[in-house]
This record gives C-alpha cells, structure tokens and sequence, in this order.
C-alpha cells in the first residue's frame, strides 16, 4: 500500500471544512440582507442576535477545528512513520464519514441525540487510531 493514501481522508475533510465555511460566509449575507442583521455584528461577534440558520452553521465550522485537527496531527505522524496500512485507511475514512455526517446532521434538523451518536462515533474512531499508533511505535 502506498503511504500516500492515508492523505486522501485528510484532503476530504478539508473539502468538508471549506464546504461549510462557504455556507457559513453565503448565511452571514442572508442574515445582513434578509433579516437585518447589522453587518458590524461580526468585528466582535456581539451586538446582536443570530438567526438560528446562521448559529447553527457557525457553531459547526468552529467544531471543525477541534476534534478533526487531531485527526490531522495523527494522520500525518502515520504517514511520517511509514504506518499506513488497511486498517489505518479504513478508520480514517469512516471517520472522515461520520463527521460529513455530523455536518449534515448539525447544518439541518439537528437532532441532538443524532448529532450525539454520530460524535462519539467519530470520537471512537479517533481514539482507537490514536492508541493503535500508539501501541505500534511502542513496540517497534
């Protein structure tokens, strides 16, 4: 297997990054145009209220900075180390695929307990690649 691969989950996960940041900067002029929210709002972020369409998308790009930035660090020292295998790819694609869902789930109907299930879900993931490279630099 080629090292390379475990890069593409990463690249996806960017896409995805950069996906909502674009609905989130296309919401923030729907909000200024269509309910009146006063464009100076975003130099602090105060001095208003959002329309729950624009918090939603704004609360999940900043989400999109935290767990998936471990996932980078971590895809990254697999690639460093030569540790690229099967078992890392298909974790970092199931993981790349619940946070897509996550994003779907959160950006729509929002169900907490949906958006729960899905969360840890990719939080599973990580932690189980997380302790399996672990384990195997150890070792080595």
């Amino acid at each position: 297997m080629r090292q390379e691969t475990i890069l593409f989950p990463m690249f996806f996960l960017a896409l995805l990054t950069f996906g909502v940041g674009f609905l989130m900067v296309k919401r923030r002029f729907k909000a200024v145009r269509d309910d009146g929210l006063n464009p100076s709002y975003f130099k602090l972020n105060r001095g208003g209220k959002l329309p729950e369409y624009l918090e939603k998308v704004s609360r999940h790009y900043i989400n999109l900075f935290e767990c998936p930035v471990l996932f980078y660090v971590v895809s990254l020292l697999i690639y460093s180390t030569k540790q690229a295998d099967a078992t890392y790819l298909t974790l970092a694609w199931l993981f790349v695929a619940t946070r897509y869902l996550h994003s779907y789930i959160h950006i729509t109907y929002n169900a907490l307990k949906h958006r729960m299930v899905v969360f840890l879900s990719s939080a599973i993931i990580l932690i189980v690649i997380w302790v399996r490279l672990f384990f195997q630099l150890l070792f080595a």
